[in-house]
């Protein structure tokens, strides 16, 4: 007997997703983790992290407890504050915009490409242009999201953030394993923040998310931020603000199951991209990919 089709597709199917690497490989990484018992940072979330930057092409990855901790350290890194302007995409999940104004600073909200669907650079210039005349804030940094796991402009948006003396989070929450002129995601803007929720490209079995960069120094701060502003050498302590955001080593031991199979989800996911493309282009427009870029296709 087979079960009745009740006209519903699932966006993503986490328990079929499971039988790819297979629960006994899960629950024996999980033994491992009980039986070591160091459940906060342990080996399996410091070896995730050098394998995700080198996978990403970046010096650095510091993880954390979610895409939303993982954008919130980013500018936190950067001093954002009261007072400053944070330029975010205006298509996206609250998070792009919330991560700027619980720091106090005011989001400025910025167009889409119509084709794209992410931040129009274009439209990024005019809102730039009219807090610069208005005066009242001080421009500090650009999110710029890679919405549908397709990025954005950044050629573009790096160029005008910068020559405005501001540094650009690349918000790839659905584009982790996409492309930007040959660049994997993570290694593309100044800084690049993603999440691991379990329907992302690259998924944990709860929250969790990290954090990209090529400096040291920003590292750093986000190493002491995400455990409560602590000093390397005193982890008691507190030298500057911070928030609970550790990612914890259950996380990290899905996630090491999880990339060994991660380039081959990718070639799934776009093997079934274009079949809807190809099934449904006749009653839909779809979203324009870069030439430059490739994508992760988060959703």
């Amino acid at each position: 007997m087979t079960d009745k089709y009740t006209g519903k597709i699932n966006l993503f199917d986490c328990a079929t997703a499971q039988k790819v690497i297979g629960q006994e490989n899960f629950l024996a990484a999980f033994k491992t983790v009980l039986d070591h018992g160091a459940y906060c940072q342990g080996p399996e979330t410091k070896e995730v992290e050098t394998k995700l930057a080198n996978y990403s092409g970046v010096n650095y990855c510091a993880t954390n407890s979610s895409g939303t901790d993982a954008l919130i350290l980013a500018l936190m890194a950067w001093g954002v504050k009261p007072g400053d302007a944070v330029f975010v995409s205006s298509f996206t999940f609250v998070a792009s915009a919330e991560c700027a104004a619980i720091l106090g600073a005011t989001p400025i909200f910025v167009d889409s490409d119509p084709n794209t669907y992410n931040m129009d650079p274009a439209d990024l210039q005019r809102a730039i242009d009219e807090v610069k005349k208005e005066g009242k804030l001080n421009l500090k940094a650009v999110v710029a999201v890679d919405i549908f796991g397709s990025p954005c402009d950044l050629d573009k948006i790096m160029k005008i953030a910068h020559e405005n003396g501001m540094k650009v989070l690349e918000d790839a929450a659905q584009a982790y394993g996409s492309t930007y002129n040959g660049k994997k995601a993570g290694a593309a803007a100044d800084m690049v923040a993603t999440s691991f929720y379990p329907t992302k490209p690259l998924g944990c079995y709860g929250d969790g998310g990290a954090t990209f960069t090529n400096s040291k120094e920003e590292y750093d701060l986000l190493v002491s931020c995400r455990v409560h502003g602590m000093s390397p050498e005193d982890h008691y302590d507190n030298v500057r603000l911070g928030l609970t955001g550790r990612l914890d080593s259950f996380q990290g031991a899905v996630l090491l199951q999880k990339l060994k199979v991660f380039d081959e989800e990718l070639v799934k996911r776009a093997k079934i991209a274009k079949k809807y493309d190809t099934e449904l282009s006749s009653y839909f427009g779809k979203q324009k990919i870069l030439d430059n870029a490739t994508s992760a296709y988060g959703l």
